[in-house]
């Protein structure tokens, strides 16, 4: 059973301290407002978090779906309670909603991020670039899907689209009516291989998923007809098994993706940007004015949309925003600055 998740020897090694202490290795596959299912060699159970460390864990090292924890397991009660998460593979994080400065865990050791989005009107290629600089991050490896493909006249040019800012990224164009693609996510899902599934409300899925598994394991809703957009359907995290021996988590659809602490992922996502910035005369160009500004001249023939540039600068500025808000020197850095360049406008204005 734990083989079929994903269980190695790498886990086996993390996992043996708690194995003195009587507890059980277990993968979260349900993550629903402080209950938990687990699977494991007890089969599966309903868990909640020992009041030890759910009062000493940060946030973000909560259990999250794709976690594999260790588990005080009573199997005749079909319960277990959670004492501790093993370390994790990979992570997909997120800012939390609101005006809160704290991070949120999506999903935890997947292989592959599969960002989806339909080829409707919900199509926007600059959340695209959000979501990869978050894929990135995470350490696994990204991968797009375009669905709903049977409803677009011209499927070739939004994969061209995709392809020009998504760098080395695979993209795929599916349709779960006609069949067309689904093989390609597929080869993703090799047996004990996860995958996560982001993207907003509605761009299919959850219907991808039950295409995957070839039955109807969770629940869709139609499209609406006055803006192409999908209904929120899924409300919690959910690890499901495949046939093919895969593994796929399906997430609710995020009205939005703040990024957090996702330097690493922005850059691999502009990779071509930030090349420019090795070309530049000055090594501390701000690429606004200075003189021999490869930046600027990209802009100025073409070679770097001007979109693509003002969502790299607007992707810098929050995480910016993130450092001040968190670091209290950043802050008083970020104000000196400001005043220095108020001071020095009033002194050319003069």
């Amino acid at each position: 059973m734990l083989e079929s998740y994903g269980w190695s020897r790498e886990l086996q090694a993390q996992f043996d301290p708690y194995a003195a202490r009587a507890l059980v290795p277990a993968r979260v596959t349900v993550q629903q407002r402080g209950v938990y299912t687990l699977v494991g060699e007890l089969g599966e159970l309903s868990a909640e978090l020992a009041g030890r460390f759910a009062f000493e864990a940060e946030s973000g090292d909560y259990p999250v779906a794709g976690d594999w924890v260790a588990a005080a397991a009573r199997p005749d009660e079909g319960t277990a309670t959670i004492h501790a998460v093993l370390p994790r593979m990979t992570t997909v994080v997120r800012k939390a909603a609101g005006t809160a400065l704290a991070e949120q865990v999506v999903a935890a050791n997947v292989d592959t991020v599969l960002i989806v989005t339909s080829l409707n009107a919900d199509f926007n290629v600059r959340r695209l670039e959000r979501y990869l600089a978050t894929a990135w991050e995470s350490g696994a490896q990204p991968a797009i899907v375009l669905t709903k493909a049977d409803l677009c006249d011209d499927v070739e040019g939004f994969v061209f689209e995709v392809e020009s800012v998504a760098l080395g990224v695979p993209v795929h164009a599916v349709s779960v009516v006609s069949g067309r693609g689904l093989d390609e996510v597929g080869s993703y899902l090799g047996r004990a291989r996860t995958a996560v599934l982001l993207g907003t409300s509605g761009v299919g899925k959850s219907t991808l998923v039950n295409s995957l598994a070839g039955e109807e394991l969770l629940a869709t809703r139609e499209i609406r007809e006055d803006d192409g957009r999908g209904r929120h359907t899924t409300t919690h995290r959910e690890l499901v098994l495949l046939p093919s021996g895969g593994l796929i988590l399906d997430t609710p659809g995020m009205r939005e993706l703040g990024l957090w602490d996702a330097e690493t992922g922005v850059g691999a996502s502009f990779e071509d940007v930030e090349e420019l910035f090795a070309e530049c005369r000055f090594g501390d160009c701000s690429h606004e004015r200075e003189p021999d500004c490869a930046v600027q001249a990209a802009l100025a023939d073409g070679t770097l949309e001007g979109e693509r540039w003002e969502s790299y600068v607007k992707l810098q500025r929050e995480l910016a925003h993130l450092e001040r808000k968190g670091n209290p020197r950043a802050r008083t850095a970020e104000r000196k600055k400001w005043i220095a360049r108020s001071k020095e406008h009033k002194t050319t204005a003069w």
